[in-house]
């Protein structure tokens, strides 16, 4: 099957006390964002589109020497908004998207690749990669039905419930969609919610809604769904990409 890749990195990233765009910060001598476009790159997709806002132009020139695609998401309205901006670019594919951050460099191409061999086999409508956390603050938790097979509903920590802040499986912010369905769903969400932002989490509830089949694939190792927001999640991400583990 088909496969285009959608890198958000419209973010200012405010807890870096910079004004680099996050996805520029670099760690050990290349941008973050670099590393998340070789790791797509080698899943030899058909189009990759990397989703642009903050100091748009700097992110664009920084990263002008791959073919990608860009996408202006300009006011930044949430995750969901960020995924609609591509859709102009998408209008005409037919496929599985795989949709990453910007700023979370560990994750690896083999990873990626069960992932998506996970979903397809599984014949889902959207899969999210998950991780046990043992102190699961701040993440989406991932709900799933009374079987644990499928996906419930993602819901993110401002917006859960005591119930559903127990829960410790997390949303690590890597999905694959079939594409129809994802733009299908996009036009269902709203902002509706705690950081009135338009989640694009909120497009597995649709799909259940739905009766679409919508899955979750955990990772072993948690590190590599590790985001970065602060110096210090920076200088630890460093020391981990240095490993053949995790540069791959």
């Amino acid at each position: 099957m088909s496969l285009a890749v959608v890198i958000m990195a419209a973010g200012k990233g405010t807890r870096m006390n910079s004004d680099l765009p996050k996805v520029l910060h670099p760690a050990n001598s290349r941008p973050l964002v670099e590393y998340v476009i070789e790791k797509s790159r080698s899943l030899d997709p058909e189009t990759i589109v990397l989703i642009i806002g903050h100091q748009a132009e700097m992110v664009r020139q920084a990263t002008a020497r791959f073919a990608v695609a860009y996408a202006l998401q300009q006011p930044q309205l949430g995750t969901g908004h960020a995924v609609m901006q591509a859709e102009p670019i998408l209008k005409d594919f037919n496929g599985d998207v795989i949709i990453l951050s910007g700023d979370a460099p560990l994750f690896t191409t083999r990873t990626l690749k069960e992932l998506l061999a996970f979903h397809r086999s599984s014949k889902a409508v959207a899969t999210v990669l998950t991780a046990e956390m043992e102190d699961p603050t701040g993440y989406g938790r991932v709900i799933r039905n009374n079987g644990g097979e499928e996906v419930l509903r993602i819901v993110e920590q401002k917006d859960a419930s005591d119930q559903e802040k127990a829960v410790t499986e997390i949303n690590s912010g890597v999905y694959v969609f079939d594409s129809r369905e994802l733009f299908s769903a996009l036009n269902g969400i709203t902002n509706k919610n705690a950081q009135q932002e338009y989640y694009l989490t909120d497009v597995f509830g649709i799909c259940f809604g739905k009766g679409k089949k919508v899955c979750a694939f955990k990772v072993a190792d948690p590190n590599e769904i590790r985001g970065i927001n602060t110096p210090e999640q920076l200088r630890e991400a460093e020391l981990l990409l240095q490993s053949t583990a995790y540069s791959s």
